[in-house]
């Protein structure tokens, strides 16, 4: 009888798994490239449109107009409007802060000049500015009267998300403060 010698299959060494290669960030973040490229396109098209939320027709006779692209501006009525508005609302806030506020509230409301924006809430994020006869900004001596005048309108306004700037008469910012 021959001998003859059985001998297992020879089995290979396991390869090791060759390396990926490195894809880059473009590659692995597909989907928030593209929704990052949407909101890139949408708001590009919202200021191409000018964000035209009047429902105004931006000139659909199929010609240049000149009046469609040009920049509104108020006419002299509606300028007096807007002054008598924000002097009306300067007013209501003094007699609000006259009626309720502290003496030292009192002493600095005196010195508001303008209130713009007190009359448009939505709770969202409501902003308001108030302006005065102070000067020096936030470091000038009166910053704390515009802490107080802040105060003040937070008492007179009650939003649940606002932001009250107050400017001194150089139009800086002497404070600010949520109401």
């Amino acid at each position: 009888m021959g001998d003859t010698v059985h001998t297992a299959p020879q089995q290979s060494m396991p390869q090791p798994v060759p390396p990926q290669p490195r894809r880059s960030w473009f590659a692995r973040h597909k989907v928030l490239t593209a929704i990052g490229a949407l909101i890139g396109v949408c708001v590009i098209g919202g200021i191409a449109s000018g964000g035209g939320k009047d429902g105004e027709d931006s000139g659909g006779s199929g010609g240049s107009d000149t009046a469609a692209s040009a920049p509104r501006t108020k006419t002299e009525p509606e300028q007096a409007d807007a002054k008598s508005a924000d002097r009306s609302q300067a007013r209501e806030f003094a007699d609000f802060v006259t009626k309720n506020g502290t003496p030292t509230e009192k002493a600095a409301v005196e010195h508001v000049t303008k209130v713009q924006g007190a009359d448009e809430q939505n709770d969202v994020l409501d902003s308001a500015e108030v302006w005065t006869d102070y000067t020096g900004g936030m470091m000038g001596p009166h910053a704390s009267d515009g802490k107080l005048i802040a105060s003040a309108f937070a008492d007179w306004k009650n939003s649940e998300n606002g932001l009250v700037t107050v400017y001194d008469a150089e139009g800086e910012i002497l404070s600010n403060g949520n109401f």
